[in-house]
């Protein structure tokens, strides 16, 4: 069955209906755009709120992140960032899949149907015109033929009139002969205007319009088609990330797995373990037989009280719950307990150990790049390094003063200071500087000056520029083709080194055993860092 047999008469309708469909699909494309602004505001919040509540860089060294509870609270932050992504995803896919394909195709459609449209009242208005001709025709051949029978009654009036002379009679014959001769040419036109109708009507109803009717039939289902497809992607769209989704909704259940409370409990004693004795037994004091104050032997080696440990007035009781004034900060941490100022001297020569070595590397480049200057004049003055040479000199003994300093505190504190090697540099007079061997033979001809020596951590292939070093390693669970600039490809079940974590933009640095390195998408690899 098809619309021009069957609704062959029902123009109005097949209008009607085909304009209400395009108007449908306008409607569709309009709810999908109103869905993907919700996606996007919706993955913009959920990045917003684990922006929110991640830790800023200046809090990631506080004692807590080393709980796994907060460790997992990050990891939850960052598979919510990742999850984000894949609404955004699903919103861009919606988006580029649905509304412009679909507008596209609409505006197709509209340009098609409205060329029916015309061809249909293109034919009607041919029909019209030829029915116009036609009630004309016949108009004249009514009208000449009743003057031709009027013609006929006054010459036969005429002829049978006594009194009317033969000419009048034969004038009145003639004009009746020719009223009929033309009364009969309208009739002829009139038959063969009529015939000309009929064949075009018929051309019109039984051809023209059916074409015209059954090609909007056409584009209709073609619409409804294309239309029932939008309505699969709609949910394909968000089918096809879903696995991804399961991925970031099972990182979040396994970082609820990795909180280890017992582990959490040994990192509160490792950080706060003071380090203390407890208290002995407070003596009693006899006024009635003067005081003695010498030390049982039970107390021997332990401090009195807890003003002893505290180093505070012996006349203030000690309380477990007290609420204690908060202490002066001190350079060699003296304000913190045995146990945490021995961690926190040890922290801080590693931290000094490390700037130390910058500056050492630093000193090393100005070193060659002056010789090179000096031996290629053209590729640069020596001379304009002289102060970036001068001013790491200064660093490098200002670090030297400095490692030495903790490096006694932490002796005196009772901590292990053996565990640096060093090697010693002196500078020339050309800013360059030589090495000494760590037991103290020296490598050219001069003799360094003690005063020289610089401390810091010593490796094999010192002079070897070095790769950053992973900080953890991760498995991809799709393939990534790294079309992009920056990018790397990795196939699934690929593991690759991690160089840098995610900073909040779905994207991790990795590197291959080669030595290649890149940017891959977070939410496309599962991540295990170093402990």
């Amino acid at each position: 069955m098809d619309w021009g047999t069957e609704l062959w008469d029902q123009y109005d309708i097949i209008e009607k209906h085909t304009q209400s469909g395009l108007e449908l699909v306008e409607k569709y494309v309009k709810f999908v755009k109103e869905r993907t602004e919700i996606e996007q505001n919706y993955a913009k919040q959920l990045r917003n709120l684990s922006k929110k509540y991640n830790l800023k860089r200046s809090s990631k060294d506080e004692p807590e992140c080393r709980l796994s509870s907060y460790q997992s609270f990050l990891d939850i932050l960052n598979e919510m960032n990742d999850y984000a992504g894949q609404r955004e995803l699903i919103a861009e896919n919606m988006m580029m899949n649905i509304c412009i394909d679909l507008t596209k195709y609409l505006q197709e459609l509209k340009q098609e149907r409205k060329t029916y449209l015309m061809d249909a009242k293109k034919a009607q208005q041919s029909l019209e015109s030829t029915y116009k001709q036609l009630d004309s025709s016949k108009k004249r051949f009514e009208r000449e033929w009743r003057e031709a029978e009027r013609a006929a009654q006054y010459a036969e009036k005429t002829d049978q009139d006594i009194n009317a002379t033969k000419a009048d009679v034969e004038k009145a014959k003639q004009q009746a002969h020719m009223r009929a001769h033309v009364a009969e040419e309208c009739k002829n036109d009139y038959a063969a205007q009529l015939q000309k109708y009929n064949k075009e009507q018929n051309q019109f109803y039984f051809n023209d319009m059916p074409l015209i009717f059954n090609k909007l039939q056409d584009l209709d289902e073609r619409r409804v088609q294309k239309l029932a497809q939008g309505y699969i992607l709609f949910s394909d769209t968000e089918k096809h990330v879903m696995p991804i989704i399961g991925k970031c909704l099972e990182g979040i259940t396994k970082a609820g797995t990795n909180v280890n409370e017992r582990n959490d409990s040994m990192v509160v004693i490792e950080q706060n373990k003071s380090g203390f004795e407890r208290p002995g037994d407070v003596e009693f004091e006899d006024y009635s037989q003067g005081i003695n104050r010498a030390s049982s032997d039970s107390s021997l080696g332990t401090p009195k009280g807890p003003m002893d440990l505290l180093g505070k007035n012996r006349s203030k009781n000690f309380w477990l719950f007290s609420k204690r004034s908060k202490a002066t900060v001190t350079e060699d941490f003296a304000h913190l307990p045995p146990e945490q100022r021995r961690k926190r001297l040890q922290q801080k020569l590693e931290e000094i150990c490390k700037e130390l070595q910058k500056e050492i590397d630093q000193s090393e480049a100005l070193g060659k790049m002056k010789d090179v200057y000096e031996k290629n004049p053209q590729m640069g003055d020596p001379a304009s390094l002289a102060s970036q040479i001068s001013q790491t000199s200064q660093n490098i003994e200002r670090l030297r003063g400095e490692l030495n300093k903790y490096e006694t505190w932490l002796a005196e504190a009772g901590g292990r200071g053996d565990t640096l090697r060093y090697k010693t540099h002196t500078f020339n007079n050309n800013g360059a500087h030589d090495v000494q061997s760590p037991d103290g033979a020296q490598s050219d001809e001069s003799t360094p000056d003690p005063s020289q020596a610089i401390y810091a951590e010593f490796d094999d292939d010192f002079e070897d520029d070095e790769l950053t070093a992973p900080i953890g390693k991760c498995t991809a669970m799709y393939n990534f083709p790294g079309a992009s600039e920056g990018t790397i490809s990795m196939q699934e079940g690929e593991v690759l080194a991690v160089v840098e974590e995610d900073k909040g933009d779905g994207w991790t640095r990795v590197r291959r055993n080669n030595g290649d390195e890149g940017y891959i998408p977070t939410s496309y690899v599962t991540i295990t860092l170093n402990k």
